[in-house]
């Protein structure tokens, strides 16, 4: 951590700093210019935010040299991850392909994406009610077919609630959309897991909020942990959200998880499934998301 102190800092403010440094086990090494006093804080940093520290009298600005994820880094793990389910790998050299169930039939992949707990946004669209019982039978069904097909099942959850009946159903990897990426208590109880995940982040977050999420799941135990993404906020009316490649070439540099793009909803008129299938590959994803072609 590097503190900058205020051109006006006083001594004061300058121990003060040193002392809150000590108390959390690291030591200090300051650097005094003829207009500014920089302090850093030698130790892992990660016991600090840097807002924290920008809080005490005299501090200009706090700024981090290593970032809030460790077990997920590069700097820990250099070689990619490789997460297999049901004897399919996710990284390494090839890009798996998922299709979604349609209908309640299931897709010519090797792994299959459903979602039974989808809802709709509308107020008077009608929608089934969670954790259904008819809903459960038909999700342990869907996925006993796939089983016996060799298909591994993807299955997304969007409340914590449906955890108990998704893996009363055996499904292989569970997918957490974007908007449940802060929420905590989702990712505890999955955290405390031994079932792969694909944690995504929304359309309005960014990497960071993406990476810590993981990590927070890591630290809990698991670490058959994926990075999902599934599109972040366009300037194009016509086509909402786009698919986030430097996200994606980030998170492949700084992080040795798998990375699986959902393009579900991003094609459109101007850019088809089969440009964003290409851009994920070029990108460095490990597995896509996205329509079954139809066949002629």
């Amino acid at each position: 951590m590097i503190i900058v102190m205020q051109r006006q800092a006083s001594e004061a403010d300058i121990k003060q700093v040193i002392e809150v440094i000590r108390s959390r086990g690291l030591t200090e090494h300051i650097s005094r210019g003829a207009e500014r006093t920089i302090i850093g804080a030698v130790g892992d940093e990660r016991v600090f935010v840097p807002r924290e520290l920008e809080a005490l009298p005299g501090v200009e600005k706090a700024m981090r040299v290593v970032q809030d994820w460790r077990i997920i880094s590069r700097e820990t793990q250099a070689q990619d991850t490789i997460i297999t389910a049901r004897g399919i790998a996710f990284g390494g050299h090839a890009t798996q392909i998922i299709y979604p169930v349609k209908n309640n039939r299931l897709p010519e992949s090797p792994v299959v994406f459903m979602d039974p707990y989808y809802r709709n946004d509308t107020p008077y669209a009608p929608n089934p009610q969670d954790n259904n019982a008819a809903r459960d039978r038909e999700l342990n069904q869907l996925i006993h077919t796939a089983h016996t097909a060799n298909q591994a099942a993807v299955v997304r959850i969007r409340d914590v609630r449906q955890l108990e009946s998704v893996l009363a159903a055996t499904a292989d990897i569970l997918y957490l959309g974007g908007e449940q990426l802060a929420n905590r208590s989702l990712r505890d109880e999955v955290g405390r897991l031994n079932v792969p995940v694909i944690v995504c982040k929304d359309k309005h977050h960014q990497i960071d909020d993406w990476l810590i999420a993981a990590e927070h799941i890591a630290i809990k135990g698991n670490h058959h942990i994926m990075l999902g993404e599934a599109g972040t906020l366009s300037l194009d009316r016509n086509a909402p959200y786009r698919l986030d490649i430097e996200a994606i070439v980030k998170a492949k540099r700084i992080s040795h998880l798998p990375v699986v793009t959902n393009i579900l909803r991003l094609h459109h008129a101007y850019l088809p499934e089969s440009v964003l299938l290409a851009l994920s590959q070029a990108a460095g994803a490990d597995a896509v998301i996205m329509h079954q072609p139809s066949r002629n």
